[in-house]
Formats: C-alpha cells, structure tokens, sequence
C-alpha cells in the first residue's frame, strides 16, 4: 500500500508540462517519467491553503536520510538543477520519490542501484507555507 502525497495544482500542471514535453525533445530512456507520471497520477491535488506545512511540494528545502546517510536538498525543476548546490532535479529518482511526501515519512523507492529507503526527516522550507505560490 502506498502513502497519500499532496500536489498542488500549479505544481502538477507545470509538471505535466515537463514531461509532455521531455517525452517528445528526448526519446531516450523515459523511466523516470513514467514513474514521474504514476506519483502525480495518484496524489492528491490540494489548493494551497489547505496544503500541509510539511509535504514536499517544488521548490522545497529538506533533510532526508538516505540508506543511514543525512543530505540537505531542494527539489528543483529540471533546468535549475544543480548538484552542486544540493538543488535535485524532480525528474531524478530522489526527486521524483519525495515529491508529495510529508516529514516523517520513510520511502522505499527503485534507483539505478537498487531499492532505497529514504526518510523524510525534516522540511526546511516549503514556499507554500510561507505565502510565496508562484515559485
């Protein structure tokens, strides 16, 4: 059985957007947009003044631990991605896992490597929580 995530609907339109048309610029190995597709699919849409202060949505600041290891992120859109900076982009297998989840939540989700867990120890920053929707 799966857990419930929350999506806003700005958020789930921009990223139906996303991989509309990632589907058709790159035809390679579309994996991560199906299961990109199938969280979406299945969350659900709430407005943002009945979004929870601690899901996941983009543009969110959190603390995971991944396989015992502690790591600071943001999900991020595919073009702001930047590694370096800790911005992981929702089309990565990590992003696409967490976006909906809410702190306290533990994920089991498929990698290149194999099955991870993954919780969600904190939210740092969620842009909802604190008025700014168009992020």
């Amino acid at each position: 059985m799966s857990r419930k995530i929350f999506i806003t609907q700005s958020d789930k339109d921009k990223l139906l957007d996303i991989i509309y048309k990632t589907k058709y610029e790159d035809l390679k190995d579309n994996l991560e947009l199906k299961d990109l597709e199938t969280e979406i699919s299945r969350a659900t849409v709430t407005s943002v003044g009945q979004l929870p202060g601690n899901v996941i949505t983009m543009n969110t600041q959190v603390v995971l631990l991944i396989e015992g290891i502690e790591e600071e992120f943001t999900l991020v859109y595919p073009s702001e991605a930047d590694i370096l900076q800790n911005k992981i982009s929702v089309l990565s297998p990590i992003g696409t896992a967490i976006l909906g989840y809410c702190e306290g939540n533990v994920i089991e989700w498929n990698v290149p490597d194999g099955i991870v867990l993954i919780k969600v120890k904190k939210v740092l920053f969620q842009p909802e929580a604190l008025g700014f929707y168009n992020l």
